[in-house]
C-alpha cells in the first residue's frame, strides 16, 4: 500500500495524543503538561542527533522528586499504549481496505493470496482441499508472566478501538462524530484516573479467567467468521467448501495446568480451572442455542425429527429446547460445584449429544428444502461446537521430569522393589514396560508420600476425574531420556487415568535438542509404549531455554536440526508426529511474525499439524480485537498450508556446514559471556531484574529455584530485564561473531545466497535485524553510567561494541544500507516511538538508582509505571 494509506493512522495517533494532552492539563495541571511537552521536545531533539538535548533531558528528569516524575512517566506510557491501540485498529482498517477494494492485489498471506499462489505453483485443487480439511492447528494459551497490563485497562483499550472503528464510518453526522469524540475523551480520562499497577499477584485461576475472557469477548465471535471466509476461498480455488464440523484451528491452555516450578498450581487449582472452562462453555453454548431457536421457527420438519419431538407446532424449537435446558442445568451444577467443592455435578450431557442434535436439525432442513437456512447460524454453531466443545479449551498439564522420578522412587521403595532413582536407564525401561503391560500393585493405605510426590499423584487423580474433552497433553519439561515419558504413562495408569493424556516430551536445552532424535528412537522402540500411542506422537521443542542456554543463533540452528531428526525418526517408525513449538513473544524466546516462523520450519515438519504456544501479552496483541484475531487465524492457516505443500529442495550441504560453523562460533562467544561472574553481576546491576518481583505480572516465580545463577533464572525475566535497558542482549549476543566467522573467511557470497534462498536463514536474520533496530546503545550506556560499579563498565563497552559490529554484519549479509530497509513501516513505527520511550527509560534509571539507596513506596510505584511504559514501547516484554 502507498504512504497515503497510513495517513489515517497518523490522524488517529495525533487525535489520541491531543486528547491525552488535554486530559493531563485538566487533571494534573498546566505545569505538568508543559513539562511533558518540554521533555518530548528534548527527546525528539536527541533522536534527531542533538546530544546536548539528551543531557538536558537527563537534567530535567533526574532532578525531579518521585511525585513529579510519576505523572511524566505515566504520560509517556499512556501515549504509547494509545499508539498501540491506533496501530492495531489500523491493521484492521487496512485488512478491510484489501477486502473492499477489488483493484488492490490480495493482502499478503491472505486466503486469496496464498491459495492462488499454490494453485499457480501446480498444487491441484484436490490436494489443497484435502490438506485444509485435515489441518490440525492448536494454539495453546499460556500465562507466563509477561502480561503487564491490567484487565481493567484492557477493557478500556478495547472500547477506544471500537470507537475508532465507528469514527471511520463515512456517513457519520456531525452530532454522531461529536459524540464519538466525547466517548474517546471519557475513556482516556478513565485510563488516566485508573491505577495501572497491579497490587496483588494474580492467581493461576485469575490467569485462566483472563484467557477465557479472550475466548468469550473475541474468539467466540471470530471463529465462525474466520471459517466462513476460509470456506468461501476454498470454494473459489478448489470447487469444494469446508465441512460443517471442520475445526482446522482449536485452542488449548496451560493456565492452571502448568505446574513446572510454580507452587501456586495445585491439584485443586487444576480442577477449579477445568470447572471454570466447562461452565463458560455451557454458558456460551446455551446462549448460542437460544439464538438458534429464535431462527428456526418453521413448522415443516422431516419424519426423522418428528419422531423425536412429536406433533410440536415448532419442531426445531422443541428439539433445541431440550439441549438448551440441559446446558443450563449443566451450568447451574458447575456453579454450585465451584462454590461447594463437595457437590457432585450430575449432568450427563456430552459434546456428542449436542453434535447429534445439531446434525438432526441439519438433515431435516435439507430434507425439507431449507438447506440455505442450514448453511446459516446452524453451521456456525456446529463449527463452534467442533472447535470448543463442552470443555472450551483442553487443559495441558506440565511438570518437570525429576518430579516424576521422585514419585516413582518413593513408590518402588515402599513396595520394596528398590530405588528407582538409582537404576540405570535400561532397568527403568524394563520396570516401566512391565508395569504398562501388566497389572500394577496397589499401594497399602499406610503409604504417606512426601508433599512434592503427593502433588504429582493427586494431580493425576484429578485428571482421572475429568471429562474426555477437558484435558489435552501431559508435557514433561526437561525431558531427556525415554524413561521420562514412560514414567508418566506408568503413573497415569497407577493413578487410574482411564483416558490417558498423551505424553509429550519437551526438549529445551541445546544438548537435549541435540539428543531428541536418539531419545525418541529408543522410546518408539518400546513395544508397550508404541502399542499405547498407535501412530501418533507429539514432541515439544522449547525456544526460550535453548536460546538462554546457547544464544539465539545457535539455538535456532539446533531447533531446526532437532525438528529434522524428530521427523526422520518418527517416519522411520511409521508414526505421524505433531511438533509443539514453545514460543514466546520476543525474538529472544522464539517470537516474531507468524508467517515468517511457520514457513521457515524444516520441510516435512508441519504436514498439516502444528501446536504453538501463545504467551502472555501476545494473547491480547493477537486476539484482543475481532479483526486482529481473524487475521491471526488466517495467517496461521495459510502459513501451515504453505509450509505443508511447499515443494522445497533439500538444503545444500555447504549451507549446513556454514550454519554449523556460525552456530559454534556464536555459542562459544555467548557462553563465554554468560559464564563470566562479572557479566552476571553486570546484568544484575544494570537491569531492573532485582525489582521485577514486585511487578505482580504473573503467578509464577521468576526462578525455578531460589538459589543458583543464570541456569535457575527463567528465560522470561532474562529477556524482560535486558529489554528494559534497551540493549536486548540475549537476542543478538554471539550473532555478529557467527557471521564474522564466514565473512572473514571470504564466504560473503555464500551467506547472501543463503539469505536469499533459504527461508530459515532469512527469517533468522530478519528477526535479529528487527531486534537490532529496537536496541538503543545510548540508553543502555546511560543505565550503566548511573547504576553499575565502574569496575564493570568495560563489560558494557564491550557489549555495545559487539552490538555495533553485529548491526553492520547483518546489514552486509542482507544487502541493506540501514536497518529495516526492507520494512519501512516497522522502521517508522520504531522511530516514532523512540522519543516517547526514551524519557521513560531516563525516569526508570533514576528510580532504580534511588531505590537501591533507600526504600520508598512512591519510588517503587514510579518504577513499576516505567516498566509498564517501556514494555508498551517495545511492544513486548518477555
Amino acid at each position: 500500500m502507498s504512504a497515503s494509506s497510513h495517513l489515517p493512522l497518523r490522524d488517529d495517533v495525533r487525535s489520541l495524543g491531543r486528547i491525552l494532552g488535554d486530559t493531563i492539563r485538566a487533571q494534573a495541571g498546566h505545569a505538568v503538561y508543559e513539562r511533558v511537552e518540554r521533555v518530548r521536545a528534548l527527546a525528539k531533539g536527541f533522536r534527531a542527533g542533538e546530544r546536548a538535548d539528551f543531557q538536558a533531558l537527563d537534567r530535567e528528569l533526574s532532578s525531579l522528586p518521585p511525585g513529579d516524575a510519576l505523572p511524566v512517566a505515566r504520560a509517556f506510557a499512556h501515549f504509547l499504549q494509545l499508539a498501540n491501540i491506533a496501530e492495531q485498529h489500523h491493521r484492521v482498517r487496512r485488512r478491510r481496505e484489501y477486502l473492499r477494494n477489488p483493484d488492490l492485489p490480495p493482502q499478503r498471506a491472505s486466503f486469496e493470496d496464498s491459495f492462488a499462489a499454490l494453485r499457480n505453483a501446480g498444487v491441484s485443487g484436490d490436494e489443497l482441499h484435502d490438506l485444509v480439511s485435515r489441518l490440525e492447528i492448536e494454539l495453546v494459551l499460556t500465562a507466563h508472566p509477561t502480561e503487564v497490563i491490567r484487565r481493567t485497562l484492557l477493557r478500556k483499550y478495547r472500547s477506544i478501538a471500537d470507537t475508532l472503528a465507528l469514527r471511520d464510518r463515512p456517513d457519520l453526522t456531525d452530532p454522531e462524530r461529536a459524540e464519538l469524540e466525547e466517548t474517546l475523551s471519557r475513556e482516556v480520562l478513565a485510563i488516566w484516573e485508573t491505577d495501572e499497577i497491579r497490587h496483588e499477584r494474580p492467581t493461576p485461576a485469575d490467569e485462566a479467567r483472563f484467557g477465557f475472557a479472550v475466548i468469550e469477548q473475541t474468539l467466540w465471535q471470530t471463529v465462525p467468521r474466520f471459517l466462513r471466509a476460509l470456506d468461501r476461498s476454498l470454494i473459489r480455488h478448489t470447487g469444494r467448501g469446508l465441512g460443517a464440523e471442520a475445526a482446522p484451528i482449536r485452542f488449548a491452555s496451560w493456565m492452571g495446568g502448568d505446574r513446572d516450578g510454580n507452587p501456586n498450581v495445585t491439584p485443586a487449582v487444576t480442577e477449579e480451572v477445568c470447572l471454570l472452562a466447562r461452565w463458560m462453555a455451557a454458558d456460551l453454548l446455551a446462549r448460542e442455542i437460544e439464538r438458534l431457536r429464535a431462527d428456526l421457527s418453521m413448522h415443516d420438519a422431516s419424519d426423522e425429527l418428528r419422531d423425536v419431538v412429536g406433533d410440536a407446532r415448532e419442531p426445531y424449537r422443541e428439539l433445541l429446547r431440550g439441549v438448551r435446558n440441559r446446558l443450563r442445568e449443566t451450568r447451574l451444577g458447575l456453579e454450585t460445584r465451584l462454590e461447594r467443592p463437595a457437590y457432585a455435578v450430575t449432568s450427563d450431557l456430552t459434546t456428542e449429544d449436542v453434535v447429534e442434535t445439531l446434525r438432526l436439525c441439519d438433515r431435516s432442513l435439507r430434507a425439507t428444502g431449507d438447506g440455505h437456512l442450514a448453511d446459516g447460524r446452524l453451521t456456525d454453531v456446529r463449527r463452534l461446537v467442533a472447535c470448543f466443545g463442552l470443555g472450551l479449551v483442553r487443559l495441558d498439564l506440565r511438570q518437570e521430569s525429576s518430579r516424576h522420578t521422585d514419585a516413582l522412587d518413593e513408590i518402588t521403595k515402599h513396595l520394596r522393589y528398590g530405588s528407582y532413582a538409582s537404576w540405570d536407564e535400561n532397568a527403568r525401561i524394563r520396570f516401566l514396560e512391565e508395569g504398562l503391560r501388566g497389572e500394577l500393585p496397589e499401594l497399602p493405605p499406610r503409604f504417606t508420600p512426601s508433599e512434592p510426590v503427593r502433588d504429582v499423584l493427586d494431580t493425576l487423580r484429578v485428571a482421572a476425574r475429568q471429562p474426555a474433552d477437558s484435558l489435552g497433553a501431559y508435557v514433561i519439561s526437561m525431558a531427556r531420556v525415554p524413561s521420562d515419558v514412560l514414567g508418566v504413562s506408568f503413573l497415569q495408569k497407577f493413578c487410574g487415568v482411564k483416558r490417558p493424556l498423551r505424553v509429550v516430551p519437551l526438549f529445551e536445552t541445546v544438548s537435549d535438542l541435540h539428543g531428541a532424535g536418539e531419545s525418541l528412537d529408543r522410546l518408539l522402540s518400546v513395544p508397550a509404549y508404541r502399542d499405547g500411542i498407535g501412530d501418533r506422537q507429539e514432541v515439544m521443542i522449547g525456544y526460550s531455554d535453548s536460546a538462554k542456554d546457547g544464544g539465539r543463533l545457535a539455538a535456532a540452528w539446533e531447533l531446526y536440526r532437532a525438528q529434522e531428526r524428530v521427523v526422520e525418526t518418527c517416519a522411520r517408525h511409521g508414526v505421524r508426529v505433531t511438533l509443539f513449538h514453545g514460543r514466546g513473544g520476543t525474538v529472544g524466546r522464539g517470537g516474531g511474525p507468524i508467517s515468517l516462523a511457520i514457513r521457515s520450519q524444516p520441510p516435512g515438519s508441519v504436514d498439516g499439524r502444528i501446536r504453538v504456544t501463545e504467551q502472555g501479552e501476545m494473547i491480547h496483541a493477537k486476539f484482543g480485537l475481532p479483526g486482529i484475531a481473524e487475521r491471526t487465524l488466517e495467517l496461521y492457516t495459510t502459513s501451515a498450508v504453505e509450509a505443508s505443500l511447499a515443494r522445497r529442495k533439500p538444503v545444500p550441504t555447504e549451507w549446513r556446514e556454514a550454519m554449523d560453523r556460525m552456530a559454534e562460533a556464536s555459542r562459544r562467544l555467548y557462553r563465554t559471556h554468560v559464564e563470566d561472574p562479572d557479566f552476571l553481576e553486570y546484568f544484575r546491576t544494570v537491569t531492573p531484574l532485582q525489582e521485577l518481583g514486585s511487578l505482580n505480572i504473573g503467578s509464577r516465580p521468576a526462578r525455578r529455584r531460589a538459589e543458583g545463577g543464570l541456569e535457575s533464572l527463567r528465560a522470561i525475566p532474562w529477556i524482560f530485564a535486558w529489554t528494559q535497558t534497551r540493549l536486548m542482549t540475549p537476542s543478538w549476543l554471539g550473532v555478529g561473531e557467527g557471521l564474522a566467522a564466514e565473512l572473514d573467511a571470504g564466504r560473503e557470497d555464500l551467506l547472501r545466497e543463503m539469505a536469499r534462498d533459504w527461508p530459515f536463514f532469512r527469517s533468522t536474520l530478519d528477526l535479529i535485524e528487527m531486534v537490532l533496530a529496537k536496541a538503543s546503545p545510548e540508553l543502555a550506556a546511560h543505565y550503566e553510567q548511573r547504576l553499575v560499579p565502574e569496575n564493570l563498565h568495560a563489560i558494557g563497552e564491550d557489549l555495545r561494541g559487539r552490538l555495533d559490529r553485529t548491526r553492520s554484519r547483518v546489514q552486509r549479509v542482507l544487502g541493506h544500507d540501514g536497518l529495516l530497509d526492507g520494512n519501512p513501516v516497522l522502521r517508522r513505527s520504531i522511530d516514532v516511538r523512540n522519543p516517547y520511550v526514551d524519557p521513560i527509560n531516563v525516569v526508570q534509571v533514576e528510580c532504580l538508582r534511588r531505590l537501591r539507596a533507600e526504600s520508598s513506596e512512591e519510588l517503587r510505584l514510579a518504577l513499576l509505571v516505567t516498566i509498564n511504559g517501556v514494555a508498551a514501547g517495545m511492544r513486548n516484554t518477555g
